[in-house]
């Protein structure tokens, strides 16, 4: 292992939670480059981290762009989620087993102010090593909905004793107190610890809280769960999502939406809840909240069919369209799914036929969708682009009104 400066050890001291070295990942060359300065202008680690800037920047079409983390295990679990909704499964394989963690960190891991992490999923790739609730109950999902095909499109079925410590490590993160699951490890219920966030950028970043999508998420992930291995953990499992749900609830805002804390914004969060009160049971008859999240969508959506959102909603934590009251085909897609998600197809699916219009008229020549405004964020002000958000969401959206809206018209 090759020597690293006192600073550099400093500041990762600095920065020893999960949640803190999410955020130094995504400034880690130049954090490195400062670091080894410091230590010396003129060393050869100086000069290796200059020669591996182009690496880390470069000019896009739209601006200038700085690689951050991966999230190739994120992406995995959507997309197939989105080919399962097509029903076009023929062909498809799965390689999520192989990307659980299957091992807790080394050493004495509590005492450097880990958690266990064995059982889980990353939002990377596995030897990233932070468990990440969304990624494991999505990933959970996956496994769930593949075991109920055939081994020749499938492959093999996960192992049961690996689904069980997934649910395991979902279990450990949710908060006693409010109900809500946290993203990387056990919520801290001090907020007002947050004051000494030093940072000028991150928001939220001192202790872990719980976020209205992974919690939803969850909820859709234990249930699938329960389901098919009722003999694990069973009470606990319903305790718990009855606890989620009324968390979820709680933190409707008047107006019927969920704020989005990982995408922008509001349209976001709202999909997310919406799947999991699904999951539940919840229906537009039987939940005000699901009516509530219903008006939302269908009072937000714009004269040619579609949804847009600004990137200002995520600090002022209000909705705000996109300027021109655009659309973005991303989020015109988590709309279209929320509604789909609340019985918006056997209701009166006209906004749903509009918005599927539009996804397919802008779809390009090469099967491609066109790329728009950035529809990711984190920590309230950090814009991610999600390459394969643009592909991923209208193919769901579009596979979900094809299973709902023109399957039930045929049958």
């Amino acid at each position: 292992m090759e020597k690293v400066p006192r600073t550099y050890i400093v500041a990762l001291l600095h920065f020893r939670k999960p949640l803190h070295i999410l955020c130094l990942l995504v400034l880690m060359q130049s954090l490195q480059m400062v670091c080894w300065f410091a230590h010396d202008p003129n060393c050869e680690e100086f000069k290796y981290h200059l020669a591996r800037v182009p690496d880390y920047m470069w000019l896009a079409e739209d601006d200038m762009k700085m690689l951050g983390i991966g999230s190739q295990l994120w992406d995995s679990v959507l997309a197939t989620q989105a080919i399962i909704s097509t029903g076009m499964v023929e062909e498809y394989g799965d390689s999520l087993k192989e990307s659980q963690v299957n091992q807790n960190p080394k050493g004495d891991y509590p005492a450097m102010y880990r958690h266990f992490t064995k059982g889980s999923w990353t939002f990377s790739d596995q030897d990233q090593g932070w468990a990440v609730s969304d990624c494991t109950s999505e990933a959970l999902k996956c496994l769930l909905m593949l075991s109920k095909m055939s081994t020749e499109i499938a492959g093999d079925k996960a192992d049961a004793a690996r689904l069980h410590e997934a649910v395991n490590g979902l279990l450990y993160l949710q908060s006693p107190l409010s109900g809500g699951f946290a993203i990387w490890e056990p919520p801290v219920p001090q907020p007002y610890l947050q004051i000494l966030n030093p940072s000028e950028i991150f928001a939220d970043i001192v202790v872990e809280s719980e976020h209205v999508e992974n919690t939803a998420c969850i909820i859709q992930a234990l249930i699938s769960f329960n389901r098919l291995y009722p003999g694990h953990r069973t009470n606990e499992i319903e305790a718990s999502v009855a606890h989620a749900l009324k968390f979820l609830e709680g933190r409707q805002r008047p107006d019927g939406s969920w704020y989005g804390y990982w995408g922008i914004c509001f349209l976001y969060g709202t999909c997310f809840v919406l799947g999991g009160l699904a999951a539940a049971g919840k229906t537009y008859e039987s939940s005000e909240a699901v009516r509530k999240a219903v008006n939302f969508y269908l009072t937000t959506q714009n004269e040619e069919g579609g949804w847009g959102e600004s990137l200002e909603s995520c600090p002022c934590m209000k909705y705000i369209a996109l300027e021109g009251n655009r659309t973005n085909l991303v989020q015109t897609s988590w709309a279209m799914l929320g509604l789909m998600y609340a019985g918006e197809a056997e209701r009166d699916p006209k906004p749903l036929h509009r918005a599927a219009k539009l996804l397919i008229n802008a779809q390009m020549d090469d099967g491609d969708f066109p790329r728009e405004d950035i529809t990711g964020v984190y920590m309230k002000n950090c814009m991610v682009h999600y390459a394969q958000y643009r592909n991923i969401f209208p193919l769901w959206a579009l596979g979900e009104y094809r299973k709902r809206v023109w399957s039930s018209r045929c049958s």
